[in-house]
């Protein structure tokens, strides 16, 4: 199939701007739980009526400070509670909200400020404000510098003591649906990041579709814990869907603690990367294999596969294996779904592949993970798997209004009203991705199934020519490889050469393990093993399973292991941990040189 298209959803938009949702969930349900905050180790109720009182009072100190509609004000925090207030609050007033990753460097910061010209910022720590003055003198626009942890949010509601609710209202009942929301500059995996402007349009369209087809788990009744960062657009339309479908919204920041987070908020569901989900399963296999148990998790694991593949397409698993299971979800998948909370039902994934076989494992122990795909410039979701649309292995089929088509090169278009406005101030970049018909050009290579279901297969950019003039998407065999329990990173390369090739690092956390189950002392460090036999042994076989899903001429030959992991810290990855391609293609010509010099090794 070469184009898919899905009807509306939605017959009328009432909201006309995306602050609204909150004065309307004041009115409508003021005493409902909208959020639930973090203070100290308990987790505190926000009603409805409360938060509207909090975005209106410093909303009022927006105002006061001089922010105009139209103005841009830049954040720059880790995930908490107070982004989402100033997030509405930048809404009310009809300002530009600019998220910053709280991560980014002093050129990177200087870029997002300097170039979306912001009139105010909101940092969260000194070493933010710090990054901020060092690089005053390139942001002649940015007038206040407001930081969360010296109490932004009580300075901004002291400036707005004289500020009526009438003018606040007035301003904000004079935002409409084509007005700019949001600019979020892409994470760059080269280049300049480029500012996707985001109208109120695109974010309405987004939440209504994406609650439409979501509402079983997406309701008044629901609840999700929120740790993705909202400078990125996945975050951010979860952040204002969950306010605007009723489901109770927690933040948290600290992914070291997330074990501990879930259980105390206990969400009925949650979104994340692919790498999150990788995590949580290869801790519990490593869990059993190390107490003894490992033949079991093994068994239970095949039993979940099978009993999600059986429930495809509304089938259902024969009798022994409805007993397997049984017995397994008291032994395994109980255990699983209690490191997500207890309660947890139910996932979204974005942000890259997350494969067919990490897909069932989840189904088959209760709690399913519904695939999506989309990027900033279409404003998160352009397609998702549903209760009443899903196969496992794809992401999904568009969303309400869109249209997705696949050109014949194999790039994926999409039509809709989620595509973004274009590039802030960058009429060229614009014109390149979206063509004279109002086609957005993705960049990513895929194919539509026979039921309008999209499966990506690589990245347009990232495709690998070999020598022999086979073309080979690294993704498919990156991702494979990845879902090793030991493995942090992979990198194919291949481009002009005779074979295909892989660099891999190993997962630190993940390492004392592997050390411990092969005799090594404790202390052994990576980069004094990334000879050894042992470990090529076990690491092949991750790259023999990644080789079942490409032909011999796609399959990878020959692979190095490098002494470090590649981190956001280090440069390697974007803060939504895409690998920055061109950046490690650099740091490891040698490496990859090395792997040319001879023939294959690792047939």
């Amino acid at each position: 199939m070469r184009e898919f298209h899905v009807a509306s959803n939605i017959t009328t938009l009432t909201t006309t701007n995306v602050a609204d949702l909150v004065w309307d969930n004041a009115t409508t349900r003021p005493q409902h739980v909208a959020l639930r905050r973090r203070v100290g180790s308990a987790w505190v109720d926000v009603t409805a009526q409360q938060f509207a009182g909090e975005v209106m009072a410093v909303a009022k100190g927006l105002m006061a400070a001089g922010i105009e509609s139209g103005d841009r004000i830049s954040v720059m925090s880790k995930t908490r509670y107070e982004w989402t207030v100033l997030d509405f609050a930048g809404f009310t007033v009809g300002a530009v909200v600019v998220p910053i990753y709280e991560t980014s460097s002093a050129e990177q910061v200087d870029w997002i400020l300097s170039d979306s010209g912001s009139r105010a910022v909101i940092v969260e720590t000194d070493a933010h404000v710090a990054i901020v003055e060092s690089i005053r003198a390139n942001t002649p626009d940015l007038e206040h510098v407001w930081q969360i942890e010296q109490d932004a949010i009580g300075t901004l509601v002291g400036l707005g003591a004289e500020i009526t609710d009438e003018e606040v209202t007035k301003r904000r009942q004079a935002v409409t649906l084509d007005d700019p929301a949001s600019i979020i500059y892409t994470s760059g995996t080269t280049g300049r990041p480029k500012g996707c402007q985001l109208l109120h349009r695109n974010f309405v369209n987004e939440f209504s579709e994406l609650q439409t087809v979501l509402e079983s788990f997406f309701n008044e009744q629901t609840s999700t814990l929120l740790f993705l960062p909202i400078a990125h657009v996945f975050g951010r339309v979860i952040e204002i869907g969950a306010l605007h479908a009723g489901c109770t919204l927690g933040h948290t920041a600290d992914v070291k603690n997330l074990i501990g987070d879930l259980g105390g908020f206990k969400p009925t569901f949650v979104l994340a990367v692919p790498r999150v989900f990788e995590k949580v399963y290869n801790t519990a296999k490593q869990g059993a294999h190390g107490s003894g148990k490992g033949k079991i998790f093994d068994k239970a694991e095949a039993v979940a596969i099978a009993y999600s593949e059986a429930s495809q397409n509304g089938g259902k698993a024969g009798l022994a294996l409805n007993l397997q299971h049984k017995v397994f979800d008291k032994l395994v998948y109980s255990k699983l779904r209690a490191a997500l909370g207890g309660n947890c039902v139910a996932a979204v994934s974005g942000g890259a592949p997350l494969g067919a076989r990490l897909g069932n494992f989840f189904r088959g122990c209760g709690v399913t993970i519904y695939e999506g795909y989309g990027l900033t410039e279409t404003t998160a979701g352009m397609t998702v798997n549903s209760p009443d649309a899903l196969k496992v292995g794809t992401v999904g089929r568009p969303v309400g209004g869109a249209t997705i088509r696949i050109a014949d090169d194999g790039e994926v278009l999409c039509k809709s009203p989620i595509v973004f406005a274009g590039y802030w101030q960058n009429p060229e970049a614009t014109a390149e991705s979206i063509d004279p018909d109002g086609w957005f050009h993705t960049g990513d290579i895929g194919e539509l199934d026979e039921d309008g279901f999209l499966r990506i297969t690589g990245r347009k950019k990232e495709l690998i020519v070999t020598a022999g003039g086979k073309n080979v998407a690294p993704a498919v065999l990156e991702d494979r490889v990845r879902a090793h329990w030991l493995v942090s990173q992979c990198l194919v390369v291949g481009d002009q050469k005779p074979f295909i090739a892989a660099l891999i690092t190993i997962d630190p956390e993940s390492w004392p393990q592997w050390l411990s189950q092969h005799g090594k002392p404790a202390d052994t460090t990576i980069a004094s093993m990334v000879d050894d036999p042992e470990l090529h042994a076990d690491l092949q076989a991750a790259v023999d399973d990644a080789n079942k899903a490409v032909s011999k001429a796609e399959s990878i030959r020959k692979f190095t292991v490098l002494p470090d992991d590649w981190t956001e810290e280090g440069g390697q990855l974007t803060p939504s941990l895409k690998l920055k391609r061109n950046v490690v293609h650099k740091e490891a010509a040698a490496e990859i040189a090395a792997l040319y010099s001879g023939g294959p090794s690792h047939d």
